[in-house]
């Protein structure tokens, strides 16, 4: 399969949104900053009604969501992290990499020390 990488679009969508907001930012400075990084515990906390919901959880409301809203609630949060990345700096995209790398690096370095054998002695 021949997949091409969303990152172009997704990094011009981000900036677009990042201006978006910028333009239409009601509160300036630190606390607009603040603010915006905020932004992400609540739609963490529409991800958590999401699977009480998609699951049932709630006796008194059964099931009031699907796991297709689960996934949008997903998204949403990675949305959010990412303007909020983007808000940071500009170099939100090379931000981004250099930190999946070493996160890469680190978890599969561990999965590799893992399938080396140990001898005992």
């Amino acid at each position: 399969m021949n997949e091409q990488s969303p990152a172009p679009e997704l990094w011009s969508t981000i900036d677009a949104l990042y201006e978006w907001l910028d333009t239409n930012r009601p509160v300036e400075g630190r606390e607009g900053l603040l603010l915006r990084i905020l932004k992400l515990s609540e739609e963490v906390g529409e991800v958590s009604e999401a699977v009480i919901g998609a699951t049932g959880q709630n006796p008194r409301k059964g099931v009031t969501h699907t796991w297709e809203d689960v996934e949008a609630e997903l998204c949403d949060v990675v949305i959010t992290a990412l303007v909020a990345l983007r808000t940071l700096t500009p170099e939100a995209r090379e931000v981004l990499a250099r930190h999946l790398e070493r996160v890469t690096r680190r978890s599969t370095a561990h999965s590799a020390q893992a399938d080396v054998p140990r001898h005992s002695l």
